[in-house]
Protein backbone atom coordinates (compact mmCIF):
# COMPACT_ATOMS: atom_id res chain seq x y z
CA UNK A 1 0.00 0.00 0.00
CA UNK A 2 2.81 2.90 0.87
CA UNK A 3 4.47 1.59 -2.65
CA UNK A 4 2.55 4.27 -4.97
CA UNK A 5 2.42 6.98 -2.33
CA UNK A 6 6.48 6.36 -1.83
CA UNK A 7 6.96 6.49 -5.99
CA UNK A 8 4.89 9.72 -5.48
CA UNK A 9 6.89 11.38 -3.01
CA UNK A 10 10.44 9.95 -5.49
CA UNK A 11 8.51 11.77 -8.61
CA UNK A 12 8.07 15.09 -7.06
CA UNK A 13 11.63 14.94 -5.43
CA UNK A 14 13.05 14.24 -8.58
CA UNK A 15 10.60 16.73 -10.32
CA UNK A 16 12.01 19.53 -7.97
CA UNK A 17 15.22 18.85 -8.71
CA UNK A 18 14.86 18.95 -12.19
CA UNK A 19 13.04 22.03 -12.05
CA UNK A 20 16.05 24.04 -10.23
CA UNK A 21 18.75 22.87 -12.84
CA UNK A 22 16.61 23.92 -15.68
CA UNK A 23 15.77 27.12 -14.03
CA UNK A 24 19.40 27.68 -14.34
CA UNK A 25 19.33 26.09 -17.75
CA UNK A 26 17.17 29.28 -18.70
CA UNK A 27 19.11 31.51 -16.73
CA UNK A 28 22.58 30.64 -18.57
CA UNK A 29 20.96 30.76 -21.86
CA UNK A 30 19.29 34.17 -21.06
CA UNK A 31 22.91 35.78 -20.61
CA UNK A 32 23.41 35.24 -24.18
CA UNK A 33 19.44 35.05 -25.76
CA UNK A 34 17.17 38.01 -25.74
CA UNK A 35 13.38 38.35 -26.68
CA UNK A 36 13.36 34.31 -27.46
CA UNK A 37 11.58 33.19 -24.05
CA UNK A 38 8.97 30.87 -25.82
CA UNK A 39 11.44 29.52 -28.43
CA UNK A 40 14.02 28.51 -26.02
CA UNK A 41 11.17 27.07 -24.16
CA UNK A 42 10.19 25.01 -27.21
CA UNK A 43 13.94 24.08 -27.54
CA UNK A 44 14.23 22.69 -24.30
CA UNK A 45 11.13 20.96 -24.52
CA UNK A 46 11.49 19.57 -27.82
CA UNK A 47 14.86 18.33 -26.24
CA UNK A 48 13.17 16.52 -22.79
CA UNK A 49 10.47 15.43 -24.94
CA UNK A 50 13.85 13.35 -26.99
CA UNK A 51 12.17 15.23 -30.35
CA UNK A 52 13.91 17.18 -32.87
CA UNK A 53 12.77 20.69 -34.03
CA UNK A 54 12.50 22.77 -36.74
CA UNK A 55 13.25 26.60 -36.25
CA UNK A 56 11.59 28.65 -38.81
CA UNK A 57 12.41 32.38 -39.41
CA UNK A 58 14.20 35.00 -41.55
CA UNK A 59 18.00 35.79 -41.80
CA UNK A 60 19.69 37.46 -38.77
CA UNK A 61 16.96 36.34 -35.46
CA UNK A 62 19.92 34.58 -33.94
CA UNK A 63 18.35 30.65 -34.72
CA UNK A 64 22.35 29.71 -34.97
CA UNK A 65 22.92 31.59 -31.78
CA UNK A 66 20.22 30.06 -30.39
CA UNK A 67 20.82 26.71 -31.07
CA UNK A 68 24.30 27.08 -30.16
CA UNK A 69 23.61 28.42 -27.13
CA UNK A 70 21.14 25.79 -25.96
CA UNK A 71 23.90 22.99 -26.89
CA UNK A 72 26.40 24.97 -24.01
CA UNK A 73 23.79 25.15 -21.32
CA UNK A 74 22.84 21.59 -21.77
CA UNK A 75 26.32 20.29 -21.89
CA UNK A 76 25.62 18.42 -25.15
CA UNK A 77 28.37 18.21 -27.76
CA UNK A 78 27.39 19.95 -30.95
CA UNK A 79 27.98 19.90 -34.62
CA UNK A 80 27.06 22.27 -37.33
CA UNK A 81 26.48 21.31 -40.90
CA UNK A 82 25.44 24.02 -43.13
CA UNK A 83 23.36 22.49 -46.15
CA UNK A 84 24.11 23.29 -49.74
CA UNK A 85 22.04 22.11 -52.78
CA UNK A 86 25.70 20.07 -53.56
CA UNK A 87 25.79 18.12 -49.57
CA UNK A 88 25.98 14.75 -50.28
CA UNK A 89 24.53 11.99 -47.52
CA UNK A 90 28.21 10.93 -46.90
CA UNK A 91 29.20 14.66 -45.96
CA UNK A 92 26.27 14.43 -42.77
CA UNK A 93 26.21 10.48 -42.28
CA UNK A 94 30.73 9.62 -43.28
CA UNK A 95 32.30 7.46 -45.43
CA UNK A 96 34.74 4.32 -45.47
CA UNK A 97 37.94 4.82 -46.70
CA UNK A 98 40.59 1.79 -47.79
CA UNK A 99 43.92 1.91 -45.86
CA UNK A 100 46.61 0.23 -45.64
CA UNK A 101 49.16 -0.81 -42.65
CA UNK A 102 52.65 -1.16 -42.91
CA UNK A 103 52.45 -4.67 -43.25
CA UNK A 104 50.59 -3.96 -46.53
CA UNK A 105 47.64 -5.44 -45.62
CA UNK A 106 44.56 -3.25 -46.59
CA UNK A 107 40.75 -3.15 -45.07
CA UNK A 108 38.19 0.02 -45.19
CA UNK A 109 37.97 1.91 -41.79
CA UNK A 110 34.50 3.86 -40.99
CA UNK A 111 34.86 7.82 -40.62
CA UNK A 112 32.00 9.45 -38.63
CA UNK A 113 30.77 12.35 -40.36
CA UNK A 114 28.78 14.88 -38.01
CA UNK A 115 26.02 13.53 -37.29
CA UNK A 116 27.47 11.43 -35.07
CA UNK A 117 27.03 14.15 -32.16
CA UNK A 118 24.29 14.49 -29.41
CA UNK A 119 22.84 18.25 -30.71
CA UNK A 120 23.38 18.46 -34.35
CA UNK A 121 22.45 22.06 -35.76
CA UNK A 122 21.40 21.36 -39.72
CA UNK A 123 21.37 25.42 -41.01
CA UNK A 124 18.51 25.55 -43.56
CA UNK A 125 18.02 22.13 -44.07
CA UNK A 126 15.86 22.77 -46.95
CA UNK A 127 18.55 24.18 -49.30
CA UNK A 128 19.97 20.37 -49.94
CA UNK A 129 18.41 18.03 -52.26
CA UNK A 130 15.59 15.62 -51.81
CA UNK A 131 18.64 12.49 -51.13
CA UNK A 132 20.40 14.29 -48.56
CA UNK A 133 17.69 15.49 -46.19
CA UNK A 134 15.89 11.67 -46.28
CA UNK A 135 19.68 10.29 -45.06
CA UNK A 136 19.71 12.87 -42.06
CA UNK A 137 15.57 12.62 -41.56
CA UNK A 138 16.35 8.52 -41.44
CA UNK A 139 18.66 9.05 -38.88
CA UNK A 140 16.54 11.41 -36.69
CA UNK A 141 14.28 8.55 -36.65
CA UNK A 142 16.28 5.30 -35.85
CA UNK A 143 18.92 6.57 -34.34
CA UNK A 144 21.61 4.91 -36.10
CA UNK A 145 23.04 5.23 -40.11
CA UNK A 146 24.02 1.86 -42.18
CA UNK A 147 27.42 2.55 -44.46
CA UNK A 148 28.23 -0.21 -46.66
CA UNK A 149 25.78 -2.32 -45.01
CA UNK A 150 27.16 -2.20 -41.92
CA UNK A 151 25.19 -0.39 -38.57
CA UNK A 152 26.76 2.57 -36.82
CA UNK A 153 24.51 3.56 -33.54
CA UNK A 154 24.54 7.46 -33.22
CA UNK A 155 25.53 8.56 -29.37
CA UNK A 156 22.56 9.02 -27.21
CA UNK A 157 20.78 11.40 -26.57
CA UNK A 158 20.99 12.54 -30.03
CA UNK A 159 18.89 15.92 -31.36
CA UNK A 160 18.33 17.56 -34.61
CA UNK A 161 17.58 21.13 -34.58
CA UNK A 162 17.11 22.45 -37.91
CA UNK A 163 16.59 26.18 -39.31
CA UNK A 164 14.43 27.02 -42.12
CA UNK A 165 14.84 30.48 -43.81
CA UNK A 166 10.82 31.11 -45.48
CA UNK A 167 11.84 34.16 -47.48
CA UNK A 168 14.21 33.48 -50.02
CA UNK A 169 13.08 30.20 -51.58
CA UNK A 170 14.96 29.80 -54.99
CA UNK A 171 17.54 27.06 -55.06
CA UNK A 172 15.57 25.12 -51.94
CA UNK A 173 14.50 21.57 -51.68
CA UNK A 174 11.28 21.73 -49.34
CA UNK A 175 10.99 19.22 -47.14
CA UNK A 176 8.28 16.73 -48.39
CA UNK A 177 5.23 16.64 -45.85
CA UNK A 178 6.13 12.53 -44.29
CA UNK A 179 9.80 14.39 -43.64
CA UNK A 180 8.49 17.20 -41.55
CA UNK A 181 6.27 15.24 -39.30
CA UNK A 182 9.63 13.76 -38.02
CA UNK A 183 10.32 16.86 -36.19
CA UNK A 184 8.22 17.26 -32.64
CA UNK A 185 7.84 20.78 -33.11
CA UNK A 186 7.65 23.85 -35.31
CA UNK A 187 9.47 26.66 -34.05
CA UNK A 188 8.69 29.86 -35.38
CA UNK A 189 11.22 32.60 -34.63
CA UNK A 190 9.76 36.28 -34.45
CA UNK A 191 11.45 39.59 -34.73
CA UNK A 192 12.30 41.13 -31.22
CA UNK A 193 10.21 43.58 -29.24
CA UNK A 194 12.14 47.02 -28.87
CA UNK A 195 13.12 46.54 -25.11
CA UNK A 196 14.90 42.97 -26.72
CA UNK A 197 16.49 44.74 -29.14
CA UNK A 198 18.19 47.20 -27.38
CA UNK A 199 19.56 44.40 -24.94
CA UNK A 200 20.77 42.92 -27.81
CA UNK A 201 22.60 45.88 -29.40
CA UNK A 202 23.91 46.62 -26.37
CA UNK A 203 25.73 43.28 -25.28
CA UNK A 204 26.64 42.56 -29.04
CA UNK A 205 28.74 45.53 -29.73
CA UNK A 206 30.86 46.10 -26.93
CA UNK A 207 34.38 44.78 -26.62
CA UNK A 208 33.01 41.80 -24.76
CA UNK A 209 29.93 39.45 -24.97
CA UNK A 210 28.99 37.31 -22.27
CA UNK A 211 28.84 33.75 -22.75
CA UNK A 212 26.36 30.63 -21.95
CA UNK A 213 28.01 28.50 -19.33
CA UNK A 214 26.93 24.87 -19.30
CA UNK A 215 24.69 23.49 -16.67
CA UNK A 216 23.50 19.91 -17.24
CA UNK A 217 25.60 17.00 -18.91
CA UNK A 218 24.04 14.18 -21.66
CA UNK A 219 23.58 11.81 -18.61
CA UNK A 220 21.46 14.44 -16.57
CA UNK A 221 19.72 15.67 -20.15
CA UNK A 222 18.16 11.43 -20.48
CA UNK A 223 17.11 11.16 -16.73
CA UNK A 224 15.01 14.54 -17.73
CA UNK A 225 13.84 12.68 -20.56
CA UNK A 226 12.66 9.57 -18.84
CA UNK A 227 11.49 11.57 -15.37
CA UNK A 228 8.94 13.62 -18.48
CA UNK A 229 7.76 9.95 -19.68
CA UNK A 230 7.07 9.54 -15.90
CA UNK A 231 4.64 12.72 -15.30
CA UNK A 232 1.41 11.78 -15.04
CA UNK A 233 -1.09 13.59 -17.69
CA UNK A 234 -5.01 13.69 -16.53
CA UNK A 235 -7.90 12.14 -18.14
CA UNK A 236 -8.76 16.43 -19.09
CA UNK A 237 -5.91 16.91 -20.87
CA UNK A 238 -5.78 13.51 -22.92
CA UNK A 239 -9.11 14.38 -23.56
CA UNK A 240 -8.48 17.69 -25.26
CA UNK A 241 -5.52 16.57 -27.00
CA UNK A 242 -7.93 14.06 -28.58
CA UNK A 243 -10.35 16.42 -29.49
CA UNK A 244 -8.28 19.07 -30.96
CA UNK A 245 -6.57 16.35 -33.38
CA UNK A 246 -10.10 15.12 -34.58
CA UNK A 247 -11.21 18.94 -34.95
CA UNK A 248 -8.20 19.05 -37.07
CA UNK A 249 -8.80 16.03 -39.27
CA UNK A 250 -11.05 17.04 -42.71
CA UNK A 251 -12.68 14.00 -42.59
CA UNK A 252 -13.83 13.55 -38.55
CA UNK A 253 -14.17 17.23 -38.28
CA UNK A 254 -17.18 19.09 -36.85
CA UNK A 255 -15.42 22.29 -38.07
CA UNK A 256 -16.88 23.38 -41.84
CA UNK A 257 -14.01 25.29 -42.21
CA UNK A 258 -11.65 22.15 -41.52
CA UNK A 259 -13.57 20.09 -43.42
CA UNK A 260 -13.70 22.56 -46.62
CA UNK A 261 -10.15 24.26 -46.32
CA UNK A 262 -8.06 21.37 -45.08
CA UNK A 263 -6.20 19.29 -47.57
CA UNK A 264 -4.46 16.63 -44.81
CA UNK A 265 -5.07 16.85 -41.32
CA UNK A 266 -2.46 15.47 -37.84
CA UNK A 267 -1.87 11.76 -37.53
CA UNK A 268 -1.05 10.01 -34.46
CA UNK A 269 2.49 11.26 -34.22
CA UNK A 270 0.77 14.48 -33.61
CA UNK A 271 -0.93 13.20 -30.68
CA UNK A 272 1.89 11.40 -29.48
CA UNK A 273 4.48 14.54 -29.77
CA UNK A 274 1.30 17.05 -27.83
CA UNK A 275 1.73 14.33 -24.77
CA UNK A 276 5.01 14.85 -24.53
CA UNK A 277 5.71 18.33 -25.18
CA UNK A 278 3.01 19.16 -22.92
CA UNK A 279 4.69 17.46 -20.22
CA UNK A 280 8.11 18.75 -20.79
CA UNK A 281 6.15 22.43 -20.79
CA UNK A 282 4.59 21.70 -17.62
CA UNK A 283 7.95 20.45 -16.11
CA UNK A 284 9.99 23.65 -17.47
CA UNK A 285 7.61 25.87 -15.99
CA UNK A 286 7.79 24.25 -12.56
CA UNK A 287 4.64 22.31 -12.12
CA UNK A 288 3.95 18.23 -12.03
CA UNK A 289 1.55 17.94 -14.46
CA UNK A 290 0.03 19.29 -17.65
CA UNK A 291 -2.85 21.17 -18.15
CA UNK A 292 -5.11 22.23 -21.40
CA UNK A 293 -3.38 25.26 -21.46
CA UNK A 294 -0.24 23.37 -22.03
CA UNK A 295 -2.41 21.49 -24.99
CA UNK A 296 -3.41 25.34 -26.25
CA UNK A 297 -0.31 26.63 -26.33
CA UNK A 298 1.68 23.81 -28.18
CA UNK A 299 -1.36 23.16 -30.46
CA UNK A 300 0.52 25.58 -33.39
CA UNK A 301 3.77 24.19 -32.43
CA UNK A 302 2.71 21.01 -32.96
CA UNK A 303 0.10 20.93 -35.31
CA UNK A 304 1.49 23.83 -38.20
CA UNK A 305 4.25 21.78 -39.86
CA UNK A 306 1.53 19.03 -39.95
CA UNK A 307 -1.75 20.75 -41.78
CA UNK A 308 -1.95 22.13 -45.18
CA UNK A 309 -4.61 24.60 -46.03
CA UNK A 310 -5.91 24.12 -49.39
CA UNK A 311 -5.63 27.04 -52.26
CA UNK A 312 -9.07 27.70 -51.86
CA UNK A 313 -8.41 28.37 -48.07
CA UNK A 314 -5.93 29.95 -48.94
CA UNK A 315 -6.95 32.42 -51.36
CA UNK A 316 -10.11 33.27 -48.87
CA UNK A 317 -7.66 34.59 -46.83
CA UNK A 318 -7.40 31.45 -44.11
CA UNK A 319 -4.38 30.82 -42.09
CA UNK A 320 -3.26 27.88 -40.23
CA UNK A 321 -2.45 30.16 -37.44
CA UNK A 322 -5.63 31.55 -36.34
CA UNK A 323 -7.18 28.20 -37.61
CA UNK A 324 -5.78 26.30 -35.58
CA UNK A 325 -5.75 28.58 -32.67
CA UNK A 326 -9.46 28.23 -32.72
CA UNK A 327 -9.66 24.85 -32.53
CA UNK A 328 -7.31 24.67 -29.76
CA UNK A 329 -9.39 27.02 -28.07
CA UNK A 330 -12.97 24.61 -28.14
CA UNK A 331 -11.23 21.68 -27.49
CA UNK A 332 -9.40 22.85 -24.36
Amino acid sequence: MNAPKEDEAALVKAADAAVERLDAVKASIGRVIFGLDEAVELCLGAILSGGHALLVGAPGLAKTRLVQTVAVATGLETKRVQFTPDLMPADILGSEVLEETAAGKRSFRFIPGPVFCRLLMADEINRASPRTQAALLQAMQEGHVTVAGARHDLPKPFHVLATQNPIEQEGTYPLPEAQLDRFLLRIDVPYPARDAERQILLATTGAEEDEAVPVLNAAEVMNMQALVRRLPVGEKVLEAILDLLRLARPDESAEADVRAGVSWGPGPRAGQALMLACRARALLQGRLAPSTEDVAALAEPVLKHRMALSFAARADGMTLESLIARLAAKAA
